[in-house]
């Protein structure tokens, strides 16, 4: 079983280490998102007595990549279903399960990697960890929200017969799913009842945890952040692997 899910992990990492123009492509919506808005709101959200933005917002774009680095590789089954990789894979004498798990590790060390990337390219325009004993923690919250979302593409793919869902998917899932998380704006500031959304939201408790360790700031704390990325990490993870198990090649 272990070698069955290093070989998978293997195979998703060498995959993306190959593609050069993927690395660079990927980096550029981090990358803008952080000087426009870094720069462009910065002085308003300091006017406003929020502080340093740009200490606010890294924490939620390096989770933004996280997010679609991890969700994409969960919807590459389909990609891989289509060109006829998947039977291959599928056909081999091992359960579908280590397969997935194969597969999600794989993703999420990818995911994890892009998200270590944009944190390093965020010291070049200024950002600051508060505490650098904390890395450690952090990275461990990147692995999280990357297991955490591929595990979710991995069923959604599995659900899905080809790409033509995916642009609805796109629109009424993943971004309110960014947007709706604290990412960009302080969670304290919403309405009442979009507070009551974000609750549901669970890259919300993956970027308030990398920004309590990264910046010291924290909405809920520390302790419920790993917890609720913990518990929804596994029942997601069930329920990808059930859907995965139920492929029809």
């Amino acid at each position: 079983m272990i070698k069955t899910i290093y070989i998978l992990w293997l195979r998703e990492v060498k995959k993306y280490f190959r593609s050069k123009s993927r690395i660079i492509g990927s980096l550029g919506q981090p990358l803008l998102f952080m000087i426009a808005l870094g720069f462009g709101f910065g002085s308003i959200y300091e006017k406003a007595g929020g502080g340093n933005y740009l200490e606010f917002l890294v924490p939620g774009i390096i989770a933004m990549s996280i997010l679609f680095t991890a969700v994409f590789s969960g919807i590459e089954i389909i990609w891989d279903r289509k060109f006829g990789f998947l039977k291959e894979t599928l056909v081999a004498p091992v359960s579908r399960f280590e397969i997935m798990i194969g597969r999600s590790l794989g993703g999420a060390t990818v995911a994890v990697f892009q998200g270590i990337l944009v944190l390093i390219i965020s010291f070049f325009i200024g950002f600051r960890i508060e505490n650098y004993s904390m890395i450690l923690l952090a990275i461990v919250f990147m692995f999280m929200i990357a297991l955490l979302f591929t595990a979710l593409g991995t069923a959604i793919a599995s659900s899905m017969e080809d790409m033509q869902g995916f642009q609805l998917i796109m629109n009424f899932l993943i971004m309110p799913i960014f947007f709706l998380s604290g990412s960009l704006f302080p969670l304290n500031e919403l309405p009442n009842f979009l507070q009551k959304i974000t609750y549901f939201n669970p890259l919300s408790y993956g970027i308030d945890g990398l920004r309590g360790v990264l910046v010291n700031t924290v909405y809920f704390s520390i302790s419920t952040d790993i917890v609720v990325l913990g518990i929804i990490i596994v029942l997601l993870n069930i329920l990808g692997g059930y859907l995965f198990s139920k492929i029809q090649i």
